[in-house]
């Protein structure tokens, strides 16, 4: 319960900083959103356009532990994960107040969950965000990527919803490891405390589910090839 009541107090927080506290919205905000989905991407500060499409891989992350986290809670983990996609950590913090620890995956998967749970998806996910990062780094300017995050809303708080969501990951992480008997502490530790890669990694190199029917007896565990 004293959980629960901490990622409330996180969420009321979280909320309440970026409609109160954070920097005003600029007048081109919108047109900046429009031009970043599209990918019109010219006169945009590459850093900008790194981590707007970071946000985008950061609900792909989340998703490939929610869908199965989902199997053994009594909300619909699918409707957080695809607000996610939209509001990113907004949408997460109240699943992860709501949710209940579960360390099993019930039933079988479908061939959704199975794309989810393959070494393969981690392993594209983790190609495309070396690639956004190094682009970002690169290419990007920090002078003005430090004075947009100071003068536009949109800006600042897609960075701390980049943080928030670096830091929210660990919560789902060791009941992810159950299900799958991945039961080492230092592994855990060290996914735990590496922001972004941490997670990128482990959807690389995690054991597939452990199935498991509806009277708690393990099915046969399924091998990915990757």
């Amino acid at each position: 319960m004293l959980k629960k009541i901490i990622f409330w107090l996180i969420w009321i927080g979280f909320v309440t900083y970026a409609v109160i506290f954070a920097p005003p919205d600029r007048p081109d905000t919108l047109e900046l959103i429009k031009n970043l989905s599209f990918g019109q991407w010219q006169g945009i500060n590459p850093l900008i356009i790194a981590l707007f499409n970071i946000m985008g891989v950061f609900p792909m992350i989340y998703s490939c532990i929610l869908f199965n986290d989902g199997r053994g809670q009594k909300i619909p983990a699918w409707l957080f994960a695809a607000a996610s996609f939209a509001v990113g950590a907004f949408a997460l913090i109240p699943y992860l107040a709501l949710r209940d620890t579960s360390s099993q995956f019930i039933g079988r998967k479908n061939a959704f969950l199975k794309l989810l749970d393959s070494r393969i998806t981690g392993i594209f996910l983790s190609i495309a965000t070396l690639i956004l990062v190094f682009f970002g780094l690169t290419q990007g300017n920090w002078h003005d990527f430090g004075q947009q995050w100071q003068t536009s809303r949109f800006i600042h708080v897609m960075s701390l919803d980049f943080c928030m969501l670096c830091l929210l990951f660990p919560t789902l992480l060791r009941d992810d490891m159950a299900r799958r008997n991945m039961k080492d502490s230092l592994l855990f530790w060290a996914i735990a405390i590496i922001p972004l890669f941490g997670a990128l990694f482990y959807l690389s190199v995690r054991k597939p589910l452990l199935e498991v029917d509806g009277d708690g007896i393990r099915g046969q565990q399924i091998s990915i090839n990757v």
